[in-house]
């Protein structure tokens, strides 16, 4: 297998009326399965919107700004919830962990049966009085169709998303990727043309991994020799969670509430879902923490 490390690469190609950002994500979708443990159906939805997630959050203009992705259905999986930063930091979470459906008529993971019809939200945090929420109904579960659904509906950019999460025979990550392409609007009708041939044969993004295809090379493969790189990040699975934060959360709940903690006379443990982390408290820690108030 190559061992190309993760990576988003962001450019412009066409005489710069196409935009794209194209990210190779195999360490970061691996590290959020092994944390929640994932089925193959869960990991692959998780992975995908993870990817996404990490692409989205590049766009962001401002390094303080954050940005959630919420997809909910009414299929056995439920939700899958990613927050992303400027820096292609990311974490998320699947309502559950496991879902047994059969593969999809195309024989792949069926990520769209487990969702099933629902909304997706998009919530942009940007340092305003209230944060962006753009939302739209979900077209096919699958997440980058309703991805390339929303960027149209919601924020009127034509964009095409490509998302794929492929598993070895042991449901290791062995490649995982994706990308965005959106038409600036003073994109000629020839380059329109163009771009909609070239998507016409793009079918799985992974399947260029698994043939041997780098990062780069795909770029070039797919939107052409003269597709400039402007930019490289490195994307993560990253929790923001610490005890310091864990300790702030505490002392939010105010004196009343943490002295029934600790006339319960137990240690208290706090769970943070994104990295399965345990933060735990002794009665004396809990009495310190009334002392800081």
């Amino acid at each position: 297998m190559n061992e190309w490390k993760d990576e988003i690469l962001q450019g412009m190609t066409a005489g710069n009326e196409v935009r794209y950002y194209l990210a190779y994500t195999r360490s970061l979708v691996e590290e959020a399965r092994r944390i929640h443990e994932t089925g193959p159906i869960v990991t692959a939805a998780l992975g995908r919107t993870l990817t996404a997630g990490a692409m989205m959050g590049a766009m962001c203009k401002n390094e303080t700004d954050v940005l959630t992705l919420q997809i909910s259905g009414d299929g056995p999986l439920g939700s899958v919830t990613v927050t992303a930063d400027a820096s292609a930091r990311v974490k998320g979470l699947a309502r559950v962990k496991d879902v047994y459906l059969p593969a999809n008529q195309t024989g792949h993971l069926n990520v769209g049966g487990a969702i099933g019809r629902g909304v997706l939200r998009v919530i942009k945090d940007i340092g305003m009085k209230d944060p962006y929420v753009g939302q739209t109904e979900l077209v096919s579960g699958e997440i980058a169709e309703d991805l390339t659904y929303y960027f149209a509906a919601s924020e009127q950019i034509p964009t095409s998303v490509g998302l794929g999460v492929l598993l070895n025979k042991e449901n290791y990550v062995e490649h995982a990727g994706g990308f965005i392409i959106q038409l600036l609007p003073f994109a000629k009708e020839s380059t329109i043309r163009w771009l909609e041939e070239v998507l016409a044969g793009v079918h799985s993004v992974t399947e260029y991994f698994a043939d041997g295809y780098s990062p780069e090379d795909l770029v070039h493969v797919l939107l052409g020799a003269d597709a400039t790189i402007e930019r490289r990040l490195t994307p993560e699975y990253r929790c923001d969670c610490s005890r310091e934060r864990v300790e702030k959360a505490l002392i939010s709940i105010g004196r009343s509430e943490l002295e029934q903690m600790i006339s319960d006379g137990e240690p208290v443990t706090l769970h943070c879902d994104f990295c399965n982390s345990d933060y735990t408290y002794s009665v004396e820690e809990l009495k310190e923490l009334v002392q800081r108030l």
